[in-house]
């Protein structure tokens, strides 16, 4: 009953124009503020551990900013997931970087796209695939009749999802050794014995090393790419640019400085609520890290 009131809510939803819905993401990003504590108290600190503002004044309008739009990024979805996929991508109303996806098509060894938890992520690998089939990474989610919502949403255009297993990583190899593109988000928490402690925003991280791994053993190029959200539903700007490793350097924290520089450009939409800093079960956290929000 409740999975399928929720898909007809969802349906129901998806009919709104997009400006719409990022009006009532807003009200629902200061309702979700107000009711969790906890949703509030890591909000509150990781963006003040981030240290992006230079008073307090600054801090309150950037976090009042960051509430909305974390808001606005739960309610496109409906939007995103639900019209047609012509009219999703559609919405990219300018691509800064394509001549970097072309160059990487050229050289014929796949391409890796990282996309953060920045802006609406989830139009950026649907507007990939309009050049380049494209795998993507996932989790599934915790309630199961979810995943036909996502996976209906998400696998459109050249998009084909693979989950975070060994079997996924499988198809991640197989999709570069084809010359094709895989999707990762750099900033998700990956489970014990799949990441290295890094830096992030002055704070130890624990930060993925398939990325390391999958570079360096395809030659793949590798491109950030993240959506920046316009303001009253006008729609999306998308950015691609590389990211040059130095496989003789620490991987992970060559990720977290690009991502900070990336962050920075339009920090309210980064999800500030996202655990980045939880120690992973049987992970051993660094001395240095303080406990987890």
């Amino acid at each position: 009953m409740t999975a399928f009131l929720f898909k007809n809510i969802f349906r129901l939803l998806a009919r709104l124009p997009l400006s719409a819905l990022h009006s009532l993401g807003a009200l629902l990003g200061r309702l979700t503020y107000a009711v969790s504590a906890q949703y509030a108290a890591r909000t509150r600190e990781n963006l003040r551990q981030a240290g992006l503002t230079v008073d307090e004044s600054q801090y309150q309008n950037m976090l009042t900013a960051a509430i909305a739009e974390a808001g606005k990024g739960i309610m496109e979805l409906a939007w995103i997931w639900g019209r047609p996929y012509d009219e999703v991508v559609g919405k990219v109303r300018k691509c800064v970087g394509l001549e970097h996806i072309e160059a990487a098509q050229a050289r014929g060894k796949g391409i890796i796209f990282f996309t953060p938890h920045l802006g609406c992520f989830e139009i950026s690998s649907l507007y990939a695939s309009q050049r380049v089939p494209l795998t993507v990474l996932y989790r599934p989610p915790k309630l199961g009749f979810l995943e036909g919502i996502m996976r209906g949403g998400r696998e459109r255009g050249q998009v084909r999802l693979a989950k975070a297993d060994i079997g996924g990583v499988r198809l991640l190899y197989k999709a570069l050794k084809r010359g094709e593109a895989i999707g990762l988000l750099p900033d998700q928490v990956p489970s014990h014995g799949e990441g290295a402690w890094a830096n992030f925003f002055g704070r130890p991280a624990y930060t993925m090393t398939l990325v390391g791994r999958l570079a360096e053993s395809s030659d793949a190029a590798v491109l950030i790419a993240y959506s920046e959200r316009l303001p009253h539903g006008q729609g999306y700007v998308i950015h691609f640019e590389p990211l040059l490793l130095d496989f003789a350097a620490p991987v992970p924290q060559q990720i977290n400085a690009t991502l900070e520089r990336i962050i920075c450009t339009c920090p309210a939409q980064y999800l500030w609520s996202y655990n980045r800093y939880k120690i992973p079960r049987g992970a051993q956290p660094p001395a240095t890290t303080s406990p987890p929000a």
